[in-house]
């Protein structure tokens, strides 16, 4: 299984594009992957960039709990779909994020590349500290979470 680590910042050019941080280019070369997918997070004001591989799998997982007969699930589906946009690098390594997408994680030149796992979260620097800070205690968190004693 595919695994990013790590947290990157960069800054995009006046056309949109930003260089994908060397260590993330390395897992996608290393595990031969090509094709790269970009849609907004679902939940924040990011963009999330799949390779291709972790997309197909997103996509298969989702479509198999959806019942086409079902009008929600469908739109649903439709709208998960419809803002995704294939993305490939240029011989420098680097992305063209759509003005659309720019929009609307508030991207104005600082950005940050954060590793989920097995895709990569493309945020507005200002936004990834502000969510984070709001965020509380990381070890608070982990011990309500996962810090229950067994009775």
């Amino acid at each position: 299984m595919m695994r990013f680590i790590g947290d990157y910042p960069a800054k995009t050019d006046a056309k949109g594009r930003v260089f994908l941080p060397a260590a993330f280019r390395k897992i996608l070369d290393a595990e031969g992957e090509q094709g790269l997918v970009l849609r907004n997070d679902v939940f924040q004001k990011c963009l999330v960039l799949y390779p291709e591989s972790v997309w197909n799998t997103q996509l298969d997982g989702l479509r198999a709990q959806v019942n086409q007969w079902n009008s929600k699930q469908q739109m649903m589906l439709r709208m998960f779909e419809a803002d995704a946009e294939p993305i490939e690098l240029d011989a420098q390594g680097r992305l063209l994020i759509s003005r659309r997408k720019l929009q609307y994680a508030g991207i104005e030149g600082d950005v940050r590349f954060l590793a989920m796992v097995d895709r990569i979260e493309i945020w507005s620097k200002k936004a990834l500290e502000e969510v984070m800070n709001a965020s509380g205690d990381l070890g608070s968190q982990m011990e309500q979470m996962f810090g229950q004693s067994p009775s």
